[in-house]
């Protein structure tokens, strides 16, 4: 992709047509079929008021928030190990974080099965909703009220979590993951939020917001002012507020990396797959290259994997990095 660098308004078209098909993918919040209210439920706290919970499934906890953050009620599902209500045992946590026009729900546990792929397993999995277009990030500008998603997830959700469940507060029990949108929020928290988490992992994450004319900016952006911000964006229009980008940007803060474990996934293409996921997975290996450029200079290690194919999340290098993370994370 560095050869052939594209044009500036090459740039900006791919940056529409990536957010529209973004925006035509959008479900819509997290909603589970039933509710059920609980008498030992966790409680408010943080910013956050509980106003529907789910806990009747002994493993599946579902909580939506009434928060000052968010201009309408986020949605948060809590996966918790098999012996959770039994062993009093405490736990690591996996927060897990849904791509662009999806949500965690479609992403993780209806459609690709975390319940069957953590049975067993010692880690409780925080899977919080991001918005169709959030971008992890509280945005410029919002013209349809608050979505400050960076606020929610690590200002009130994170310390929440560990105030109601029984969790180990600090970095060696936490990590963080994502796919798409949601590997870059991992990125991005894992570096803003230095002493939060011990790993960090991208499945097909952008790591580069500058490269090629700043093309994941862009994307952000538009993405963000078609799907959620009713005109408004992540890091403004026409200008960009620099000093947003360089603090988001994960190529900008390499040595916030040093002494996690890091696991980075992405596409090279080379099969038949649709227009948006050929070039959004090129833009994410060019990306994560650069970043990988970076880490090896600085003298960081990382695992990385480069697999055939688009803009996918390739189950077994998620159960490879979910054995990872249990195996970095201080033990239950």
């Amino acid at each position: 992709m560095n050869d052939d660098r594209p044009t500036r308004r090459g740039v900006l078209k791919a940056a529409g047509g990536l957010s529209a098909a973004l925006a035509l993918g959008a479900t819509g919040a997290l909603a589970p079929a039933a509710r059920a209210a609980a008498a030992t439920a966790p409680g408010d706290g943080f910013g956050l008021r509980v106003v529907d919970r789910d806990e009747r499934d002994p493993r599946l906890r579902y909580y939506r928030f009434q928060t000052a953050a968010i201009g309408w009620n986020p949605g948060v599902n809590v996966l918790l190990p098999d012996d959770y209500d039994t062993g009093g045992r405490t736990y690591p946590v996996l927060h897990l974080f849904h791509g662009g026009g999806l949500t965690a729900d479609f992403t993780w546990y209806d459609r690709l099965g975390i319940r069957a792929w953590t049975a067993g397993k010692p880690i409780i999995v925080v899977m919080p909703d991001g918005g169709h277009a959030g971008w992890y990030s509280d945005p410029v500008s919002s013209n349809t009220g608050p979505r400050d998603w960076e606020t929610f997830h690590m200002t009130q959700l994170l310390p929440w979590v560990d105030a109601n469940f029984r969790t180990y507060a600090e970095s060696d029990g936490r990590a963080v993951a994502g796919f798409s949108m949601g590997g870059f929020g991992a990125l991005k928290y894992a570096a803003k939020y230095p002493g939060h988490f011990a790993s960090v992992s991208a499945h097909s994450g952008p790591a580069s917001l500058r490269r090629d004319f700043g093309l994941v900016t862009h994307w952000a952006n538009v993405s963000s002012a078609v799907a959620d911000l009713a005109g408004g964006t992540i890091y403004g229009a026409p200008l960009w507020n620099e000093a947003r980008v360089s603090a988001d940007n994960p190529v900008e803060h390499i040595d916030s990396y040093r002494d996690k474990r890091l696991f980075l996934v992405a596409g090279t293409g080379g099969q038949p797959v649709d227009w948006f996921n050929q070039v959004t997975e090129a833009q994410v290996l060019a990306g994560q290259r650069e970043f990988r450029a970076s880490l090896d200079q600085a003298g960081i290690p990382y695992e990385a994997h480069e697999e055939p194919g688009g803009h996918v999340l390739r189950t077994p290098l998620f159960l490879r990095d979910l054995d990872g993370i249990i195996a970095r994370l201080r033990k239950a």
